[in-house]
């Protein structure tokens, strides 16, 4: 069912992060000297004298896993291979595989789209009475997302207001739902606002968005079984830029490309 044969050779994995961390020519991290030379698999700088290797100046410091494993590992993230079979494929526990799938997803940063033109805007609830509620518009016909994680398991038409006036061009078509959050909400900001009244079975102008949470719930329950509320902030992260970004999880190495680089000690 999974091509393994796409995982490279360790030789080729450490080609690959070389080029995509320092390019052509190999540098000193600390003092971006080029005086340095190779010894047993990592580098010394000729004139600060540190000893460094591929990746312990990058977010993939300290890394314990054989170059495969974790080429193998990160190869089942980007293809969506939920938790307890990458577990069996990768030989490590569920509990390694969670945390791994975190420290994946914490390399992607939100998109901060304005949208504009005509949007669909909606709410939804997770982790039942307890729970958060999440906010979300959607650019009709195109990939552009923006949302937000309220703390509270309800929205408030003070949270539409402050996500309208930071996510919303002013003049846009705004489509939503009967809620009363929504109740005169052209009067507040300057939109041009159509409703469904769901309880009349209408659904024309807020399909696209009502599909994208069905989306969202079936990738949470394929890719980890649940999430916790604490987590759910990142989680929707991730599939905002799986959705807007599908060019990224193409393979690891395109993964790698967007957010691996080295981080600057001074």
């Amino acid at each position: 069912m999974y091509n393994l044969k796409q995982i490279p050779t360790e030789a080729q994995i450490r080609k690959y992060i070389r080029r995509i961390t320092f390019g052509k020519n190999m540098y000193c991290p600390e003092c971006k000297s080029s005086h340095v030379y190779s010894i047993q698999g990592r580098y010394r700088c000729r004139k600060c004298r540190i000893r460094f290797s591929l990746t312990s100046h990058t977010w993939l410091s300290n890394m314990k896993l054989p170059l495969q494993q974790f080429w193998l590992l990160l190869y089942c993230w980007t293809i969506q291979i939920p938790v307890r079979q990458a577990s069996t494929l990768c030989h490590l526990s569920e509990v390694s595989i969670y945390e791994w799938y975190t420290r994946f997803r914490r390399q992607l940063t939100a998109d901060e789209y304005v949208l504009e033109s005509m949007i669909q805007l909606d709410e939804a609830y997770f982790g039942g009475r307890n729970g958060k509620a999440l906010f979300m518009a959607k650019q009709v016909g195109t990939r552009k997302l923006a949302y937000q994680v309220v703390p509270t398991g309800w929205v408030t038409r003070e949270v539409a207001t402050w996500f309208l006036e930071e996510r919303v061009k002013p003049y846009t078509r705004l489509h939503t739902d009967g809620a009363g959050i929504y109740r005169g909400i052209n009067a507040w900001f300057p939109v041009y606002h159509i409703r469904d009244i769901h309880k009349k079975f209408e659904f024309e102008h807020t399909s696209e968005i009502e599909g994208m949470f069905g989306v969202i719930r079936t990738f949470i329950r394929r890719m980890y079984h649940h999430v916790t509320c604490d987590k759910l902030g990142e989680v929707i992260c991730e599939f905002c830029y799986r959705f807007s970004h599908p060019e990224m999880y193409g393979s690891p190495h395109q993964y790698l490309e967007n957010t691996l680089f080295i981080v600057p000690t001074r």
